[in-house]
């Protein structure tokens, strides 16, 4: 099993969170099964950045991203250069430190037009 922390998100994890994870698995599907609700609109299919996560430790040891996944890292709020999809990062077995950003653009958007 791989170590996943989880830093403080004001909605979906306030306290942040440990977690542990299978390698293989997507760091989406382990942040789900651990009851952490990210947001996934297209339902991990690689069509949006509602998922977008920021990787502060562990990065290096990820596969790299898809050409795909980089260009819809280009809407995603807040990118950072160790930002991914969490549906297209599959966990290792290198621990990771993960920080969800705070928005999102489904969030962004709505706060824009609510």
């Amino acid at each position: 099993m791989t170590r996943i922390i989880v830093l403080p998100h004001a909605e979906y994890c306030p306290q942040g969170a440990v977690i542990e994870a299978e390698a293989g698995q997507s760091l989406c599907d382990a942040l789900l099964a651990e009851g952490i609700e990210i947001e996934h609109a297209c339902e991990q299919s690689c069509a949006c950045s509602t998922c977008h996560v920021i990787v502060r430790e562990g990065f290096e040891a990820l596969e790299e991203a898809t050409d795909e996944e980089e260009d819809l890292l280009d809407r995603a709020w807040g990118l950072n250069p160790c930002s991914r999809l969490s549906c297209q990062t599959v966990i290792g077995t290198a621990a990771l430190t993960v920080e969800i950003p705070r928005y999102t653009v489904n969030l962004v958007r709505e706060e824009k037009h609510g």
